[in-house]
């Protein structure tokens, strides 16, 4: 769709607006780096999308250009005149929630499949993907994650077994999904820059391990990477039938959980229940 908008800086200053430190906020200006981080997902024309945190509304521009259906949830309501305006220019195409994000149920306020794209708060980023990747319900409502991260929560995500990154939250992105890197992002392309490089991770949905339980897996790698520098017989002791389970499935008592690969992890979870 061919709408002509201000440039978001234009609009930033006409609202006064300023990224917030408290909100973990950083705005994005470059529309292309914001179409690049739209088409990641593939074709959106007709789709419904998800973006928490949206701001002044720089990717949510990108995601209606493509043709998306937006859903955005903002808290910050110093950001809510310029999304409404962006309504207006886009009819029908962006519903805008005052809130907070890690207490909506996306699907509820949908109510149709869904991609999430979003230039996620640091604050409350984790939270979220733990969030929307958790549950025992399988496949999920929605179809991808894109998501900008801190550089290091983005390598930790998508790490490896025997790495100093690989911990629960690879663990519970990768054992049902699949997840990669799709692009780096430099800290310069951020009013105001962080101290730190971004990245933005691609997940997408894939058959789960059968017989495995989300609510176990969470418990033992919760529990195991807790004290990730114990051994398993230390850090999983408190874990109801956790030992027993270790003997079953043949892993060693004295591995330290970063060396415990996902398919390990998932036999475990299921002798445990």
């Amino acid at each position: 769709m061919s709408v002509l908008l201000p440039p978001l800086r234009e609009v930033i200053a006409r609202h006064g607006l300023s990224a917030s430190k408290a909100l973990g906020q950083n705005f994005l200006f470059d529309e292309k780096l914001l179409d690049r981080i739209a088409a990641i997902p593939g074709p959106l024309a007709g789709e419904h999308v998800y973006e928490v945190g949206p701001g002044p509304g720089g990717l949510t521009r990108a995601l209606l250009r493509a043709g998306a259906q937006v859903v955005a949830v903002e808290r910050d309501h110093r950001c809510l005149p310029a999304l409404a305006e962006l309504a207006e220019a886009f009819p029908g195409k962006l519903r805008v929630i005052a809130g907070d994000a890690l207490k909506i149920d996306p699907f509820a306020e949908i109510g149709a499949p869904f991609h999430i794209v979003s230039n996620l708060p640091y604050n409350v980023g984790t939270a979220l993907a733990v969030g929307w990747l958790g549950g025992n319900a399988w496949p999920p409502t929605w179809k991808s994650l894109t998501l900008m991260f801190q550089r290091e929560v983005a390598d930790r995500i998508v790490s490896a077994p025997g790495t100093g990154a690989f911990g629960r939250l690879a663990i519970l992105a990768q054992w049902r999904s699949n997840a990669s890197i799709a692009m780096p992002v430099h800290r310069s392309a951020f009013t105001p820059p962080p101290k730190v490089m971004s990245a933005v991770v691609h997940i997408t949905p894939k058959e789960a391990a059968s017989g495995v339980k989300m609510s176990v897996l969470e418990n033992l790698t919760g529990a195991a990477f807790g004290q990730r520098r114990k051994m398993l017989r230390q850090s999983l002791k408190g874990v109801p039938g956790a030992l027993e389970a270790l003997h079953k499935t043949g892993i060693t008592e004295d591995r330290r959980p970063e060396t415990v690969n996902i398919a390990e992890w998932c036999a475990l979870a299921k002798e445990v229940g």
